[in-house]
């Protein structure tokens, strides 16, 4: 149920984008397939540990975080997102089964801390949502891509702005990706995905966390 629920949800996010913004977006999602270059670390490698700030500003790291059990970690673009925000809620959804599974969730946006504040505010979130303005740790996990200058000129026109959200004068994001690292710091399970319209479903985090 939880799968078909963040489908359409997602899809319905596509369908409602006029015409001319869903063949801007198609472009950028051929040209990160095309260039392969943000094509996520691989399973089975070690995942890369770093220390971030949570929406209050206080350090998490990431070691820290396993000792406790497995991690969830997914890389999202940014609350202005409206492909993230229903990710976001939708994984709100099964944090209880997540937990259950001993595990927990961290999320990690490009945004500054004021506004990853926001949105665990806006979406009532209760999980770590973290703040990687520099992109230093989406490039560790082999996400990181710069915005062509024909999207920037997209959001920009729908008064969305990378510099003021994200802090940095280079407009810089991530390949939306979602991993799963067991206690030992090894990557077992690892979605990537160029094409933004579509994230990891729900069921398929708890599958992966089952056989964990």
């Amino acid at each position: 149920m939880q799968t078909t629920t963040l489908t359409s949800a997602l899809e319905k996010v596509t369908s409602a984008n006029p015409f001319e913004v869903q063949a801007i977006h198609q472009r950028v999602i051929q040209q990160l397939q095309e260039e392969g270059n943000a094509t996520g670390l691989s399973v089975g490698t070690k995942a890369k540990d770093f220390e971030l700030p949570d929406s209050l500003g206080n350090p998490i790291n990431l070691a820290d975080e396993l000792a406790k059990g497995p991690v969830v970690l997914t890389f999202y673009r940014g609350g202005w997102c409206p492909y993230c925000n229903r990710q976001l809620r939708a994984y709100q959804e099964i944090l209880p089964d997540i937990q259950a599974l001993g595990a927990q969730l961290i999320a990690i946006s490009p945004q500054l801390p004021d506004y990853t504040l926001s949105d665990q505010e806006k979406d009532e979130l209760s999980f770590k949502v973290l703040s990687d303005p520099k992109g230093i740790v989406a490039a560790k996990y082999k996400l990181l891509y710069e915005v062509p200058g024909y999207l920037k000129s997209l959001y920009l026109s729908h008064n969305i702005d990378l510099h003021e959200y994200n802090g940095t004068d280079h407009w810089l994001l991530p390949v939306t990706g979602t991993f799963m690292i067991d206690e030992h710091s090894v990557i077992r399970s690892a979605y990537v995905n160029p094409d933004f319209t579509k994230r990891m479903e729900p069921e398929d985090i708890l599958w992966e966390l089952r056989k964990l």
